[in-house]
């Protein structure tokens, strides 16, 4: 039976194949497995039915560990069930997995394999969540592409409903979770032709129901339990032959070739890498070329995980190896090495290969990218005179050693392979706009498609990149694009802060979208941009496609329609009429709904943007540019502060962070950052920024209340400093208090450009004291809202206008300032504002979401500092334990201010200690629990402590009586203080 074609991602493959199999499916959506559970709720709503022409009952749980717990129940009362999960949701499931295991209940969990958090939280893909598991007694098979997600996942529920044994079906997130691919789809009716429809009686036979009732997961004692435990071996040994015969079956109705484990590369092979994953098919594609050149290399690709059989294993490889590489991709800190390299090892003892030497290496945590050169050098490691028997791969080890250095990159892709990186401002469209592309052209041609997206963690401001590659063969270049035939910047501010042309081929199309005049483009373009267009020959053009999506869309951020028109027209992929007429078309299909007006607007700008990119003259002068910047000083008086944004925050900002060594984090082995990095990021990423009208401006401090980011605020100035200030800075008359003056600071290159400020502010008459201006028109503001910034704190304002009120609030700074959140985030100014607060004494217990993302994604950390060097102490935990993990921390300070407590009353008891101590101890303790009260009481105390220590008590009465009794010179008082004094931070009460 002929399959259908269709352009989808891994998790829509994971989710149309599972959806055939299920009838209960518990949910909780965790990235990057969310679209799974989304599209299988989505299908389920529209009415599609399974292969036992039901639809599948859908039922979001309040956890992971909920879901488990309602997946172990359904499955228990008789219904095949699913779930859709990675991470650390995954390891939430793990007890119920020993149940549902032990139970020899079928099951399939689809799992986007993604990093567990450690020293640091990373969404992803790695292998840690499936290796933590592998002892639960689910069976394990991995997809390496989206293609195999659509056959191996329809392979593993047909296993389980006939062996009774549940699977983990798992694949990389996001690599191929989020890939975008032209695959073939099953048809239901196969599926169900396949499936072992007497197991799935026999299934219903053994569910609980009380008109057969029986106990199941009693509590046994040690004289049953071993016995009992051992009873399932027969099951888990016929797994292997099972799935394995239905891997044939798949193969004859496909024409694939998929086995437990695959030998790829020449048969021959005297130099052999084994894995699983996406990583397989970069390693496929390496192969190729070296062996295209005579060497003799291979890959075996491990499908089947768990149970891991030897056999197969062994007959996957070639009788030639001579050396063997295993990869895993995890880290299993202080184990003799990671899991798949033991099992390989365990399993080639006794075997032929018993004596080949096996080499075990780490790649790809956090979702590293892991590319060609990698592959390249793992093979020449294994042909070297003195190999490395660990290694790392695609990082500079330069701590303990273990990496493999990047061998020369070869371009290795398929000939004829068109490849396009397109850099883009997160909700600007952009990525929507490419996978629309991949749609079109996967759909509408013969042409293999590939579309990877790859983000910041700057949310809806972050930077984009997607790699998109389009060809006549099939594609398996599952790593980011670095040898370009077109490259598009979609953002003019990220001219100067990314090397976006060096992965662009010489000859090469470079589009960018800027307004700039070819006088303005001397003057914007950095020496090196310049430099590198004339010498390699770049076909260069410019495209103002924010004019144009403010004349179409009436919004200047969409630039999406516009900038996808140009990318057809200048690549020529398509025919322009097939392509209009298809933007046309799917932008109809898409916004339909909303209007014909909305419809009228993309079209008009598919219109607009085809035929307005403009060819650029280049100078032949630009070839000779030579930069005349060294690098730019950070100057920052803290030290750690200033190191971390050197060594780490500047080069991560500008896209380099894949260059950083170990020993730039040696520092931050446990996962801790200074705070107050993100006001070093200066992104520049708005279109508009605020304009200050002081003539209409009344004060009121509304526009700083509500900003996102901290970037507009209020500033009281004295005489003498405004005297000082720059000659640019807009000040007026303070209201209230006539002898300051009163100023807007605003930190442009910071702005998102939301417009929040304009539209709370209420102005005078109808003017607004606000008004939204291009950027570039405001950026001389920085250099004012950097002097103000330095202004101290009035205490005469603070008088005046009470913390408490709106207006005395926004005077007070905020800790928390310049975040990676969405332009316009509805979160941030109310944590801002709490930090204005309470911010020098407060611990933020933040649970995983939005806002430990705008709070705390590395490199940058928003929440920062005061001039004393005190604010907000902030941690992630997990999701779910929020709550427990903040009252620990209540818990630990009311640990020990209590001993600080007694220590301090055992202390003013004495007759000896000094009056200071005394009343200073004694205030201290009144205070306690309040407070603004209990930071001068903590300060005042901390000072008569430390004097009191240092009172030379030589040749008084206390010494003399000291000695009579045989004492050293040393008083208990002294010690209690000094006692106190060693954790004095804890003395301030804390928030």
């Amino acid at each position: 039976m002929a399959r259908k074609k269709k352009t989808m991602k891994g998790n829509d493959a994971a989710a149309y194949v599972s959806y055939a199999f299920t009838e209960v499916a518990a949910i909780y959506p965790i990235t990057p497995s969310s679209d799974m559970a989304e599209l299988t709720d989505q299908m389920s709503a529209t009415g599609e039915k399974n292969i036992f022409g039901e639809t599948v009952n859908v039922v979001e749980m309040q956890s992971e560990a909920g879901a488990a717990g309602a997946v172990h129940g359904s499955l228990a009362a008789g219904a095949l069930t699913t779930t859709y999960t990675a991470s650390q949701g995954l390891l939430l499931m793990i007890p119920n997995m020993y149940k549902i295991a032990g139970e020899l209940l079928p099951n399939v969990i689809d799992v986007s394999a993604r990093c567990v958090a450690s020293h640091a939280l990373n969404i992803f893909g790695d292998h840690s969540d499936i290796y933590a598991c592998r002892q639960t007694g689910y069976a394990m098979l991995c997809s390496q592409n989206v293609q195999e997600v659509m056959d191996l996942g329809a392979v593993a529920h047909l296993a389980t409903i006939k062996s009774r044994v549940p699977f983990v079906h798992f694949f990389d997130g996001f690599r191929t979770s989020h890939e975008i691919q032209k695959i073939d789809v099953w048809d239901y009716a196969e599926l169900k032709e396949m499936t072992d429809m007497d197991a799935v009686n026999d299934f219903r036979r053994r569910a609980l129901n009380p008109e057969h009732p029986v106990l199941r997961g009693s509590a046994q004692n040690p004289d049953l339990f071993f016995q009992a435990r051992e009873a399932c071996n027969p099951y888990y040994d016929n797994v292997v032959d099972v799935t394995e015969s239905y891997m044939q079956e798949v193969n004859k109705r496909i024409g694939k070739d998929y086995q437990l484990f695959n030998y790829y590369g020449a048969p021959d092979a005297e130099r052999v890498i084994i894995a699983m994953g996406s990583f397989c098919d970069t390693i496929e594609e390496t192969i190729d070329y070296l062996n295209a050149k005579g060497e003799k290399v291979g890959l075996v690709k491990v499908r089947l995980y768990r149970p891991f059989s030897a056999k197969h294993l062994i007959g996957a490889i070639p009788a030639t190896a001579k050396v063997i590489s295993v990869l895993d991709r995890t880290k299993e800190p202080g184990s003799l090495g990671e899991p798949l390299y033991l099992d390989v090892v365990t399993a080639l003892r006794g075997s032929q290969f018993k004596d080949v030497p096996v080499y075990g290496g780490r790649y790809g945590l956090g979702g590293k990218d892991t590319n060609p050169a990698d592959a390249f050098a793992v093979f020449a490691n294994m042909a070297a005179t003195e190999p490395k028997k660990k290694f790392t791969l695609a990082i500079t080890d330069d701590v303990t050693y273990l990496s493999l250095p990047r061998a020369e990159s070869h371009d290795t892709t398929p000939e004829g392979t068109f490849s396009c990186k397109f850099w883009g401002l997160g909700g600007d469209g952009t990525v929507g706009a490419n996978q629309n592309a991949i749609k079109i052209i996967g759909d509408n041609t013969d042409m293999y498609a590939q579309g990877y997206f790859a983000y910041d963690s700057k949310k809806t401001s972050g930077v984009t990149i997607s790699h998109l590659r389009f060809g006549k063969l099939p594609i398996k270049s599952t790593y980011y694009i670095n040898k370009a035939d077109f490259v598009a910047c979609h953002n003019p501010s990220y001219i100067d802060k990314y090397d976006m042309l060096n992965d662009l081929k010489p000859g090469g199309v470079f589009l960018l979208n800027c307004s700039w005049s070819a006088q303005e483009l001397e003057t914007h373009l950095p020496a090196s941009v310049k430099a590198y267009i004339a010498k390699n020959n770049i076909q260069f053009y410019t495209i103002d496609a924010t004019h144009l999506a403010e004349q179409t869309m009436k919004d200047g951020r969409r630039t999406n329609t516009v900038l996808q028109a140009a990318f057809f027209n200048l690549t020529k992929i398509l025919p322009a009429q097939q392509v209009i007429g298809l933007m046309k078309d799917g932008a109809t299909k898409s916004y339909g709904k909303k209007g014909e007006e909305i419809v009228k607007m993309n079209h008009d700008a598919i219109d607009a943007g085809f035929n307005s990119a403009h060819p650029v003259e280049v100078p032949a002068l630009w070839a000779d540019a030579v930069s005349d910047s060294v690098g730019a000083e950070v100057a920052e008086e803290r030290e750690d502060l200033r190191n971390f944004v050197v060594d780490v925050l500047k080069p991560s900002t500008a896209q380099k962070g894949d260059e950083l060594p170990v020993s730039a984090f040696a520092k931050a082995a446990d996962g801790t950052f200074p705070q107050g990095s993100s006001a070093h990021e200066k992104r520049g990423i708005a279109i508009n920024v605020p304009c200050w009208k002081t003539e209409n401006c009344i004060q009121c401090n509304f526009c700083s209340y509500v900003c996102p980011h901290a970037v507009i605020r209020p500033y009281a100035l004295s005489a003498d400093e405004s005297a000082s200030a720059p000659a640019s800075l807009k000040k007026i008359p303070m209201t209230g208090l006539g002898e300051l003056e009163f100023a807007l600071g605003v930190s442009s290159r910071d702005c998102t450009g939301c417009g929040s400020c304009a539209n709370i502010c209420p102005g005078k008459k109808g003017e607004k004291a606000l008004v939204m201006q291009p950027i570039e028109s405001q950026l001389p503001e920085h250099e004012n809202f950097e002097y103000l910034k330095k202004l101290p704190a009035k205490p005469e304002v603070a008088e005046k206008f009470k913390v408490s009120t709106v207006k005395g609030s926004q005077f007070r700074q905020p800790l928390l300032e310049f975040s990676g959140a969405c332009a316009g985030c509805g979160e941030t100014p109310y944590a801002k504002l709490v930090t204005q607060l309470f911010g020098d004494r407060m611990y933020i217990a933040n649970a995983t979401g939005c806002s430990s993302i705008w709070g705390g994604s590395a490199p940058s950390t928003p929440y920062t500092v005061n001039g004393e060097g005190k604010g907000p102490a902030w941690a992630n935990s997990l999701f779910e334990d929020t709550a427990e993990f903040s009252y620990g921390m209540f818990l630990a300070n009311k640990a020990v201010r209590s001993r600080l407590a007694r220590l301090t009353k055992e202390l003013i008891s004495v007759d000896y200690a000094s009056d200071c101590v005394k009343s200073a101890g004694q205030k201290w303790l009144d205070t306690m629990d309040n407070g603004e009260e209990n930071k001068a009481a903590s300060t005042d105390y901390i000072a008569a402590l430390k004097d009191g220590i240092n009172v030379d008590l030589t040749g008084t009465q206390w010494e003399k009586e000291w000695l009579a009794n045989g004492k050293v010179c040393t008083c208990d008082a002294r010690n209690k203080a000094r006692e106190i004094l060693v954790d004095e931070d804890y003395l301030f009460k804390k928030s």
